[in-house]
């Protein structure tokens, strides 16, 4: 999602981390140990554990046979997707930005995406013109998921390696149009699946296309990634 996006501000570490001396009163390490809670449970924080605790409840309203099951799972999607914005501009905002939640944002992203995508690819929609083809969903989410995995894997060896390796993986332009149309798309696809919605004829492979459109993205990112720390190692 937009993980990619975010600022996080951890200039909090150093001064949680100073050491205390020995003859601090009770009180004053009693205030010190709610003062780290707080920064560890910031607002911005909040929302990201929200999203990860959603991630069941998507699963299991997907798979409801009821009829609010498909409303309840397009909401919580959608909720999901302007929490994933509200948290990164309240960390910016309010300066609320901590380590654990640099962590936690692009883990409950990437789940909720993923969850999001296999769904879908477990109940494939039929559509206008094709009828329901199998692979349809099977490979912009083989696609999609497959780049996030490798980056997550190469983001975390160039943190190893020098700085260079760091600024070649630095967020570009593509990863934030991959993941407006990958949120678009998806929210299309899931609110579809509601036979009542009128229109739905045009709207499903208005999905599928941005879906689509979303996979061509992330694997066009990757290789730019790839081609800057090809660049990089060959220097």
């Amino acid at each position: 999602m937009g993980s990619e996006n975010k600022i996080d501000d951890v200039g909090w570490y150093n001064y949680d981390n100073q050491d205390q001396p020995l003859s601090a009163s009770p009180s004053m390490q009693n205030h010190n140990h709610r003062h780290q809670h707080s920064k560890f449970l910031t607002l911005p924080t909040v929302l990201t554990l929200g999203r990860v605790a959603a991630v069941p409840l998507l699963v299991a309203t997907f798979y409801a046979d009821c009829w609010w099951g498909r409303t309840a799972t397009t909401s919580i999607f959608i909720v999901a997707a302007i929490t994933d914005w509200l948290d990164g501009y309240l960390a910016r905002k309010m300066k609320l930005g901590t380590a654990f939640g640099a962590f936690l944002d692009p883990v409950a992203d990437k789940l909720m995406v993923a969850a999001a995508l296999i769904l879908l690819c477990s109940r494939p929609l039929e559509v206008a013109m094709s009828g329901e083809v199998a692979w349809l969903f099977t490979v912009p989410a083989t696609a999609i998921i497959g780049r996030e995995i490798t980056m997550s894997a190469v983001r975390e060896w160039a943190a190893s390696q020098n700085g260079k390796l760091l600024e070649a993986v630095a967020v570009n332009n593509l990863g934030k149009w991959k993941t407006a149309t990958q949120m678009i798309s998806l929210t299309i696809l899931l609110a579809t699946r509601d036979s009542s919605l009128g229109g739905s004829g045009i709207l499903v492979p208005s999905g599928v296309i941005l879906l689509y459109i979303s996979a061509g993205l992330s694997v066009w990112s990757l290789a730019v990634y790839m081609s800057k720390i090809w660049k990089v190692l060959l220097k």
